[in-house]
């Protein structure tokens, strides 16, 4: 046990070449996590892999290793391939990229929309030996033919379970279709659904799974709690939290117009706020994800497309403003507070008719949520009592309850 415990304390004992060891080091990268812990020993050994683990572990070193200590090799000759879901999880990987590579003269390339294409190419033809990018962008340069896939060596898919998707799901088979089927293959996520899993694995050889913490685990440090309040009064909700919590806030809403009435009205309330969306073009978006960064904008309000793309430090509050559409995605939000060992909160709103929804991510995250009206009363979440049990007074109607399932009267009509 004491011998595990100093592995942990060092990037050193997990095959690491002396050389990254001093580039580690000199970027400030001395204690691995335990995702990059348990992975780069078998991602250095050549396996596929599928890595679970919790957002804001590291995982973006735990393949970002092993492909540089592979291109660095005198006998490679081919390439990295990295695929990411959004524009900013894309800029935020190769950022990271960035901080390795250069001590080891390691070209990238960014190819993401909103950016011009001449220029992605330019940086492909100066020898770019890592490409990162979004699915969309990549099958343009296919079609443009400013990139062949023909020397991947190794690729990597970040948010695996959102490549597999049904939204990605066509453009992913098409580049898959491009690259090398003699290849290393890497998938990394915070939430691993089994059909997700099924389908990814027909793409690999004989994948290792490493799991650091079960597929829909949280941060230990994050408080979360889920808020009843009718739409209506989602606003007024909204300046109370506002009011009520100190620091920077990440705002989610479910669309796109949602997200620009938001900050309107948090501007309104006198806080400095951005947005941050599909809608937005990527200088608007860097804009306001680094005056987020900086404290200029207090409150950022986004979509799910910040959910897997967003690395700031010190984010003190994660309010859902709406529920996600996918239950898989709460995960994603809340997991960009309480990074890197900091506490963090996180508040959903929940409508009165969401209760299904809340029950969903409870067990996605295995985990029962408490719960508060907006008023500030807890909700209790034991079983109302029986309309015939002596504890109701007589004449008394039951009390609405938020988690109960009300029976239908006509649920079991000729049921007899």
């Amino acid at each position: 046990m004491q011998e595990s415990n100093q592995q942990h304390q060092t990037f050193e004992g997990l095959g690491i070449s002396e050389k990254i060891l001093s580039v580690l080091t000199k970027a400030n990268f001395v204690k691995p996590t335990p995702i990059q812990h348990q992975s780069i020993p078998t991602a250095l050994e050549g396996k596929d892999l599928i890595g679970v683990a919790q957002t804001g572990t590291g995982k973006t070193l735990a393949f970002g290793i092993p492909m540089i200590q592979h291109l660095a090799k005198p006998t490679s000759v081919g390439g990295g391939l990295i695929i990411a879901p959004t524009r900013e999880l894309a800029i935020q990987i190769e950022e990271s990229f960035r901080k390795i590579g250069q001590f080891l003269g390691l070209r990238t390339a960014v190819l993401i929309g909103g950016e011009p294409i001449y220029r992605q190419v330019t940086a492909i033809r100066k020898g770019a030996r890592v490409i990162i990018a979004t699915p969309g962008r990549l099958i343009d340069h296919l079609q443009q033919r400013t990139l062949s896939l023909d020397k991947v060596e190794i690729l990597v898919l970040d948010e695996a379970d959102r490549m597999f998707d049904m939204g990605f799901a066509p453009q992913l088979k098409i580049i898959l279709e491009r690259v090398p089927k003699n290849r290393q293959t890497l998938l990394f996520s915070a939430t691993m659904p089994s059909e997700i899993v099924k389908i990814a694995t027909q793409h690999m050889k004989m994948p290792i799974r490493v799991e650091v913490a079960p597929s829909g685990t949280v941060a230990e440090l994050v408080e979360q709690e889920i808020i009843i309040v009718k739409k209506d009064g989602k606003l007024t909700m909204l300046k109370k939290v506002l009011d009520d919590h100190h620091g920077s806030v990440l705002v989610f809403s479910r669309t796109k117009h949602g997200a620009k009435k938001i900050t309107q009205a948090i501007r309104n309330m006198g806080h400095t706020a951005a947005e941050i969306h599909s809608n937005r073009s990527l200088g608007q978006r860097k804009e306001a994800l680094e005056g987020f960064k900086t404290g200029r904008h207090r409150v950022l309000v986004a979509t799910d497309i910040a959910a897997r793309g967003i690395d700031v430090q010190d984010i003190q509050l994660v309010l859902n403003y709406d529920l996600p559409d996918n239950p898989e995605d709460y995960v994603h939000r809340i997991g960009r507070t309480a990074r890197a060992g900091r506490e963090g909160k996180a508040i959903s709103f929940a409508t009165p008719e969401q209760r299904r929804d809340v029950q969903i991510i409870e067990r996605i995250i295995r985990k029962t949520l408490p719960v508060k009206h907006a008023d500030g009363t807890k909700v209790d979440r034991q079983p109302p009592v029986n309309q015939h049990s002596q504890q109701q007074k007589p004449g008394e109607p039951r009390k609405p309850h938020f988690f109960h399932r009300r029976r239908s009267p006509s649920r079991n009509r000729g049921r007899r």
